[in-house]
């Protein structure tokens, strides 16, 4: 088959790739990551690239228009080279460097009136840390046993295992055959003191790892958050419990698709499963060298990891077919996971080192809730809170120590810059908020940079700005006004927030029609969620004490600006409280304790999980909450005092 060479700039990188191939697929090959939401089915627009030199075939498609065809933009996806092609992938279409802040991390925005993400983690991780007794998922002891003789004259296994059990309450043991065999050898030319590492593996201490001397100084394991969007890890020194170092990047498999359900097709692909599975393996290696490498350490040392993610994310960690949380009657492969030797998920550690993943709820809540659930102490309170992570599928929990009701709402990529004509995720440069002084629309941008486009707190705080300056209706419909720029772009009306004189794109930024209704019918489906989870549990708003609010958007999240759109209920602010990456900080934890781990078996177990599809009353609610704020305005009476009795239709 005919070889072209594609090569991509700015970088320059080339590739060689055979006649056919899309220059989508080219681009994942080369390592160059671009926006593509639908995995490449063309459906979302986001893949445009300019073809600056060769020929090629390309679909015309209603997402390019004439102005930028001419200019040669194409869609990756949709376009192979019929010659050697020099591509250009512009700024408004590629991922971009993340901004991940892990708990080490100062928050990069402080307004007075919210409270860090990362040190309200830190205090209750903290918090937690003194709760659970420390127990690794692996331990070191250093031994020196006692030679035998003929009046000690017990098996060397049996001897070992009397000196670890020595005043400790380990009732079930077990070894296993390569490490029985090199046993009687290595205890002898060890002069009988050897280090033993101990594992928790499914309720029972193993016996992975035996080293001739004192080598338990240096033990050391991995908390991972896999989620959709991000990947992030932490070093943890196992002994002091120091988190030593992080490390964050974009989820590879976004180069597959944006949501778990586009992953879950591109799976039953031929060869899909294997390329999802190595994509954020291969990360994961990464990420593991280079930490050890930092700290001055082997890949020997780490003994163990903790994983933190969603059902399918976990399903595709370990290569387990995920098609079956799709279909009716969405059951996923396991919800508890048993614990294995991370070799056989392709996890380079210490080759006997130990893989454990915090338990599911459903096929569309995963272990990173029952994470977050457990880091914010929730299930430690008798108090009534609720739990929001606002991602892509859009989790709610409600509950105390008694019980807990979960859903996955679908709520879409919005909150995380997906699905908007000029969305991008929470990277430098995106437009994080947005205000209106002396007459004039002021955008705020992660880190100062000039605007590369808008992400999600920043699209929040647009609609809850334009609503109150009378720039949108309550049905969102743009209106004319003395402010900002309101225009047609082919048949569409659009609110121009930078000019192209003035953004990192040379492009104007703007927010659509089709924009605002994509969020509202996703804060509508959150909304929806709370809604139904406070019915069905029996309870009203009001009986909120606690509304903890995970994710990267947090961070940035104006809780004014969320309630004014109707994404969060009508409560007083101070009941709402940012908790960070809470999936990362629930496998910290579990990484660090058997009794949190043991903590979070019980919190999956008491966990209801509710399948919003099958109940009547959330399309009902749905439906309501598609209007800013909400239908019914007096379900929102402090937004009702700052936008008057409006109808819906404005």
């Amino acid at each position: 088959m005919r070889e072209y060479t594609i090569t991509f700039l700015p970088e320059k990188k080339s590739i060689s790739v055979d006649k056919g191939i899309d220059l989508l697929t080219a681009a994942i090959q080369s390592g160059i990551h671009i926006y593509n939401s639908c995995g490449g089915e063309g459906v979302c627009g986001r893949c445009k690239v300019i073809v600056k030199k060769g020929e090629y075939i390309t679909e015309r498609s209603g997402r390019i228009s004439e102005k930028e065809r001419k200019k040669g933009y194409v869609m990756a996806c949709r376009t192979t080279p019929e010659s050697d092609l020099t591509v250009l992938v512009p700024e408004e279409s590629r991922l971009g460097d993340i901004e991940v802040l892990t708990e080490e991390a100062k928050a990069r925005r402080l307004t007075g009136l919210y409270t860090p993400a990362e040190e309200v983690a830190e205090e209750r991780s903290a918090l937690k840390e003194n709760i659970f007794k420390h127990g690794p998922l692996s331990t070191k002891l250093f031994l020196e046993l006692p030679k035998p003789s003929i009046d000690d004259n017990c098996g060397d296994i049996e001897r070992l295992f009397r000196e670890i059990r020595k005043d400790r309450n380990i009732p079930v043991m077990q070894m296993g055959l390569a490490n029985l065999k090199k046993l009687p050898r290595l205890l002898r030319e060890s002069d009988w003191r050897v280090t033993a590492t101990l594992g928790n593996r499914n309720g029972t201490t193993e016996v992975v790892l035996i080293e001739p001397g004192d080598r338990s100084g240096k033990n050391f394991g991995i908390a991972l958050d896999i989620g959709t969007t991000t990947i992030v890890a932490y070093l943890v020194d196992l002994m002091s419990q120091k988190v030593l170092a992080a490390k964050a990047s974009y989820n590879p498999q976004v180069d597959f698709g944006e949501d778990v359900i586009s992953r879950i097709i591109y799976a039953q692909e031929q060869g899909g499963l294997e390329k999802l599975h190595h994509a954020v393996i291969d990360t994961i290696n990464v990420f593991i060298y280079s930490l050890a490498k930092e700290r001055g350490l082997t890949l020997d040392d780490i003994t163990a990891v903790m994983c933190a993610g969603n059902t399918t994310m976990t399903h595709l960690l370990l290569k387990i077919d995920p098609s079956n949380i799709r279909k009716d009657p969405y059951i996923p492969a396991v919800n508890f996971l048993p614990v294995v030797r991370a070799a056989e998920a392709g996890i380079k550690i210490n080759p006997r080192g130990l893989l454990a993943c915090l338990p599911s709820v459903g096929s569309y809540v995963g272990g990173d809730i029952t994470a977050g659930i457990l880091a914010s102490g929730m299930d430690d309170s008798d108090e009534l809170s609720l739990f929001i992570d606002l991602g892509t599928n859009g989790e709610v929990a409600i509950g105390n120590k008694e019980y807990f009701m979960v859903c996955s709402t679908s709520a879409g990529p919005c909150f995380e810059g997906g699905g908007l004509k000029a969305g991008i995720r929470a990277m430098k440069g995106a437009i994080q908020a947005i205000s209106i002084q002396n007459g004039k629309l002021i955008v705020d941008t992660i880190g100062k940079e000039a605007p590369k486009g808008i992400c999600g707190s920043g699209i929040i705080d647009a609609l809850s700005t334009f609503l109150k300056h009378k720039i949108i209706d309550r049905s969102g419909k743009l209106k004319e006004n003395n402010i900002c720029r309101i225009r047609d772009f082919e048949g569409v009306k659009e609110v121009v927030l930078v000019e192209k004189k003035d953004s990192a794109t040379g492009r104007d930024i703007a927010i659509d029609e089709n924009d605002i209704k994509n969020l509202i019918h996703s804060k509508g489906a959150i909304y929806a969620g709370i809604d139904v989870l406070l019915k069905e549990s029996g309870y009203k708003k009001e009986d909120l004490k606690n509304v903890f609010i995970a994710g990267g958007l947090g961070t940035a999240l104006n809780i004014r600006s969320a309630i004014n759109i109707g994404l969060l209920p009508d409560l007083p602010e101070d009941i709402f409280k940012f908790i960070g990456n809470t999936s990362i900080a629930g496998a910290k934890l579990c990484l660090l304790s058997h009794e949190a781990m043991e903590k979070a078996m019980l919190i999956a177990n008491k966990t209801i999980y509710m399948d919003l599809s099958a109940k009547a009353s959330f399309m009902n609610n749905y439906s309501a909450a598609l209007f800013l704020p909400h239908t019914d305005i007096e379900l929102f009476p402090s937004v009702k005092a700052l936008i008057g009795d409006l109808s819906v239709r404005g």
